[in-house]
């Protein structure tokens, strides 16, 4: 029996989804999007997307740029965690998908990669496309694909998994997800990039353990957007928002013996 993905919706009705409204004026909103949260309507997920929730909570937002993305100036995958900039006016849409285009908002993630990295920080710049193995996936390519360059640097170093703060200067899908597995170091939990396949390579049983700990703590990809940093489209005023760290990846900072979240020096990277 053959099952076809369920056809998004015509018009779009407000629901009640999960998020946290953590800024909103006449023109915008910021919002921090809990994992498993869809961003928008697609194929297979036609109800229960933040944008349904944004229509419940925001008045006027229907109509603003694309019919099914109402507000939407860039997105998250579903089961990233963190802040989503949403645009509440025509102006703001057009103003803040251009900003996004030229790079001027500034874009930070806490996540947990598998392993030590080389360098404490550095850069990954390549080209990304789909995986022509596997269409679900994004890969670095040699020929084709769009450049892609996100930076990183480490905020600790904890047993078996370093601890990183990374800024996209370009928005590529799956770009920190592919970068990080590319340079070997996957995301701990990942599906798609090698994340849940428990590397194990730790020969004392206690740090086997713990690393079967972490995955079985995190049943997503441990990424989290945690900074956005832009000039507001209409006031010009400078703008920062945070979001803490959620539940999950807390539960694994301190299973590995990290007491806080907040990384210690927050300058802007790169």
């Amino acid at each position: 029996l053959l099952r076809l993905p369920e056809p998004v919706p015509l018009d779009l009705e407000p629901e009640a989804v999960d998020f946290t409204l953590v800024h909103e004026d006449e023109h915008l909103a910021v919002v921090d999007k809990p994992a498993g949260v869809v961003v928008h309507p697609a194929a297979g997920n036609a109800t229960g997307t933040l944008v349904q929730g944004l229509l419940a909570r925001l008045d006027g937002l229907a109509g603003i740029g694309d019919r099914l993305r109402p507000g939407i100036v860039h997105r998250l995958d579903k089961d990233t965690s963190g802040l989503l900039l949403v645009a509440k006016t025509d102006v703001a849409h057009r103003a803040l998908s251009a900003m996004i285009a030229a790079r001027e908002v500034k874009r930070e993630y806490l996540a947990l990669a598998w392993g030590r990295l080389a360098a404490a920080e550095g850069e990954v710049a390549t080209n990304l496309g789909r995986d022509p193995r596997n269409r679900k996936r994004m890969a670095v390519l040699e020929r084709g694909g769009k450049p892609a360059l996100t930076r990183y640097s480490r905020i600790d170093s904890l047993p078996g998994f370093d601890y990183i703060r990374v800024a996209l200067e370009t928005g590529r899908t799956h770009q920190i997800r592919v970068h990080m597995a590319h340079l070997g170091h996957p995301l701990l939990g990942d599906p798609l990039y090698g994340g849940r396949r428990a590397r194990l390579r730790a020969k004392e049983r206690a740090a086997r353990e713990r690393e079967r700990a972490a995955l079985d703590l995190m049943g997503r990809q441990a990424l989290h957007a945690w900074r956005l940093r832009f000039r507001h489209p209409v006031t010009a005023a400078e703008e920062t928002f945070t979001a803490p760290l959620p539940a999950d990846m807390c539960a694994v900072l301190a299973l590995l013996g990290r007491a806080h979240w907040t990384p210690d020096h927050e300058g802007e990277l790169g």
